[in-house]
């Protein structure tokens, strides 16, 4: 039997980190140039979607993976107050193993979040790409065929933004090339998006009660 050839493990450059002080003063260096008039403007597409009935998209790979099934969570379920019947259209295309792993085997891995979309994704849907590189091919791959439908694309990553910022319509780049650090804001993001996402919803369904009110009366 020929031996299966083995594919070279890529890896990314981890900088020095001697202590947990050090690691952590670095978070302050981040904070102080974090792009939030950006962070802003994924706020408002996120709510437009939600406001038109939208789907919302989310994928990525590892720790990106993670937390696109966690936003997912965050916008479908923690966004929901008391019995308001609108709610977020949104699917982490990192969820249905057994579907990723028939297209990685049957096709390519390059095709895992690609081959999904183009059951689902139309027109002015918008697809939530995460990525520490910007450069995973999957990723890439998935953002295509999201503009070729139609559909809006936003990218949240580090570095330089790879290959990734020119497929996003909003591409927020987290200021740091430490993997370790842009995962852990990538995370505070979301939640901070989630948080505001939140309060606009709970504001919304407010001043509706309000004006059902005020007509009952």
């Amino acid at each position: 039997m020929d031996k299966l050839s083995s594919i070279p493990i890529r890896t990314c450059s981890v900088p020095v980190i001697r202590s947990s002080q050090e690691y952590f003063e670095m978070y302050e260096q981040v904070v102080s140039k974090l792009p939030y008039d950006e962070i802003d403007q994924v706020i408002d597409e996120l709510m437009h979607a939600y406001e038109h009935g939208k789907n919302i998209f989310t994928f990525g790979n590892g720790g990106s993976a993670s937390l696109a099934s966690h936003f997912a969570c965050d916008l479908g379920k923690g966004t929901i107050i008391g019995e308001n019947g609108q709610r977020f259209r949104v699917l982490a295309l990192t969820d249905n193993i057994p579907l990723m792993t028939a297209w990685a085997n049957d096709s390519c891995y390059d095709r895992i979040f690609a081959e999904q979309l183009k059951n689902f994704v139309t027109p002015g849907d918008v697809v939530f790409a995460i990525s520490g590189s910007g450069n995973s091919p999957n990723v890439l791959r998935g953002l295509e065929v999201a503009r070729s439908h139609g559909a809006r694309t936003i990218g949240i990553t580090g570095f330089d933004g790879g290959k990734m910022k020119k497929l996003c319509h909003l591409c927020v780049i987290l200021p740091s090339n430490n993997m370790q650090v842009i995962e852990d804001f990538h995370m505070s993001m979301t939640h901070a998006i989630f948080s505001v996402i939140r309060h606009r919803v709970a504001e919304s369904l407010q001043a509706e009660q309000a004006v059902s009110t005020g007509t009952s009366d």
